[in-house]
């Protein structure tokens, strides 16, 4: 699209248009017999009613080489197109009017907010490598924690004067062992968290089998993956016992083979620290309260960050690969 920069009225058609104002006529007369806009009749009467001239008044500093809307159209084609370069930006202004250099067409695009960049490299996926990352998005992902009533080791800050360092409001309470602590069972996927069930003393086959047989049909049903989703858990005794085994396929659920010492390979590890953080923030004051305070802040979990968590998974078998069976994670 051509896009012309406007042109000044001369001196004397200016004057006239202020001669016929006074003589008594209005803007609409005036722009008819003059074939000039009504709106810019309407200012240069504004001007002469305000300095009591029409000519062009000094302007403070040199006239910008790029006009407002040379701009404003440079700008939609950056937007239209992030990968265009500077000298089609130069093409581009010079077919509009406005004849300028590149820096000149920088500096216009940094006052909107728009700077060159190196765009990021990122691969190039095909239809089985979508097919493959849909498959992580559809995996229910399950795992074991124990959280301490009093056992997160992170800092707490305080506002605090100097020599009250052990005043009791500047100080965080510790007791031995934690002051209790509890069993939980959880589970998420892409879509977000599934259910988060507390573990009643000790953890065997039959307590397991009953958590699955309550809780894990349920979630992946709340998460809306169907039936065709996987479960991934680890290598624990009680999760590959005989009867487990004879449960999921009854259940006809599809198991992901899971390496064995491989728990920084799961995502959920890091959805556990984000848990802890949080329910350790509230300082519940028992075990009940900590129960209640875990279950409130796992639902409160964004989807966002579920889904950010499964996304880094193929990148984190990759750098299992890269390490040659290590890992960073």
């Amino acid at each position: 699209m051509r896009i012309m920069r406007s042109k000044e009225l001369p001196e004397e058609l200016r004057d006239r248009i202020v001669a016929r104002h006074r003589s008594g006529q209005g803007y609409k007369k005036i722009s008819a017999a003059l074939k000039v806009p009504k709106s810019t009749v309407a200012s240069i009467i504004l001007k002469w009613k305000t300095f009591g001239m029409t000519r062009t008044l000094p302007r403070a500093g040199r006239p910008a080489k790029l006009s407002y809307w040379g701009r404003r159209a440079l700008v939609r084609e950056v937007k239209k197109n992030p990968k265009i370069t500077l000298a089609e930006l130069q093409r581009c202004s010079q077919e509009m009017g406005d004849s300028c250099r590149k820096s000149t067409i920088t500096a216009a695009l940094h006052q909107s907010g728009l700077y060159g960049r190196v765009a990021c490299r990122k691969p190039l996926l095909s239809a089985r490598h979508m097919t493959a990352r849909m498959e992580f998005a559809k995996t229910l992902w399950s795992d074991e924690t124990k959280i301490e009533l009093f056992g997160i080791n992170s800092k707490r800050y305080v506002w605090r004067q100097p020599g009250t360092a052990h005043h009791l409001s500047n100080t965080v309470p510790t007791v031995k062992h934690g002051g209790g602590s509890i069993m939980l069972w959880g589970c998420f996927s892409a879509a977000g968290t599934g259910r988060l069930v507390a573990i009643e003393g000790k953890m065997n086959v039959a307590k397991f089998r009953n958590i699955l047989d309550k809780n894990l049909l349920q979630s992946a049903k709340d998460l809306r993956l169907g039936r065709r989703f996987t479960f991934q858990q680890d290598n624990d005794p009680k999760h590959t016992a005989k009867i487990m085994k004879e449960w999921l396929h009854n259940n006809y659920v599809t198991v992901l083979e899971w390496p064995s010492q491989s728990p920084d390979l799961t995502p959920i590890e890091h959805l556990w620290r984000d848990l802890k953080m949080a329910v350790h923030q509230c300082l519940p004051s028992n075990l009940t309260e900590l129960e209640r305070i875990c279950k409130e802040e796992w639902q409160r979990i964004p989807k966002s960050r579920c889904e950010k968590l499964v996304a880094s998974f193929p990148r984190r078998l990759m750098a299992v690969l890269a390490q040659k069976g290590a890992s960073k994670y």
